[in-house]
């Protein structure tokens, strides 16, 4: 019914959402926009990693330590060492013992009390890497075959969580253990102690240092590499790939998830490859 001869018909209200307001309430679509146009919200390509800073040395009271930060996510690692009998199948080795972190302070998502599920299979697939890769040898822990050997306990903690933990953590731990300089120790068999002066410190010597490169893939058709925390809640699949100094496969982590193409696989190790090479130039000017 018109009112004063005038048509009453009005066009619909139109709404806008501002961007953090529909990356809230759309995060998907949000980042689908972007990947759209093969760029992240954050401003990289979908390729790109994050820059990679190490420091070293920053715990005065470890044997070696290391702070790993990959964008915003920042990982340290503190070694530890200690004397302690040999195991009896292996009378003439050490052993190192890592342990993974994610206390509630570095992100909203953990909460404290046991482990999660991220935590336990970063703390996994860490020990998986330590224990098959033959990082170091084992024999330079020994102090006296069957008598004692030095422990390294190697605390990986994260600060702050933005994404990929498995990566920067370990970086931190290739970068504490190139850090650690052990006590030089000898074993009294007259009074079954050891006795270590700190005069005397011996570096440990890596036989190899894997480096791990994490990939994603987002709608089942877009593979970035070193997601976020955003983007990793939102990924259909992902995959870290851990090469050595030299881009030998060390191994390879698929925590479920849909399958990748061959193809795509074999992108990601050759990206890999090709990260290994900007890390281990940060890792080499340590030793500078």
């Amino acid at each position: 019914m018109d009112i004063d001869g005038q048509n009453s018909t009005q066009e619909p209200a139109q709404f806008s959402l501002d961007p953090d307001t529909f990356k809230k309430i759309h995060p998907a679509e949000y980042h689908r926009r972007f990947l759209s146009q093969q760029v992240r919200p954050d401003g990289r390509a979908l390729r790109k990693f994050r820059k990679v800073e190490i420091n070293v040395g920053s715990i005065t009271t470890a044997n070696g330590s290391a702070t790993v930060r990959l964008g915003h996510t920042t990982v340290v690692c503190g070694i530890k060492a200690e004397v302690a009998e040999p195991r009896p199948a292996t009378p003439r080795e050490g052993y190192l013992v890592p342990n993974v972190d994610f206390p509630a302070l570095c992100s909203p998502q953990f909460r404290s009390g046991p482990p999660g599920e991220l935590t336990q299979t970063i703390s996994e697939y860490i020990r998986q890497v330590v224990d098959k890769s033959n990082i170091i040898n084992l024999e330079d822990l020994g102090i006296s075959p069957g008598n004692a050997a030095w422990v390294l306990y190697a605390d990986i903690v994260c600060l702050n969580y933005e994404g990929n933990a498995l990566d920067a953590a370990l970086m931190a731990l290739i970068a504490a253990l190139k850090n650690v300089r052990l006590p030089k120790a000898t074993f009294y068999d007259t009074e079954s102690t050891v006795r270590a002066t700190e005069e005397k410190s011996i570096p440990l010597k890596l036989n190899l240092m894997p480096i791990a490169s994490t990939f994603g893939i987002f709608d089942g058709q877009y593979v970035i590499s070193d997601p976020t925390d955003e983007e990793e809640s939102l990924l259909s699949s992902q995959m870290s790939v851990i090469l050595d100094e030299n881009g030998v496969r060390c191994g390879m982590l698929k925590a479920g998830g849909m399958a990748m193409a061959k193809q795509t696989m074999d992108d990601c190790i050759r990206a890999a490859r090709e990260r290994n090479l900007d890390v281990l130039k940060v890792l080499q000017q340590l030793e500078q």
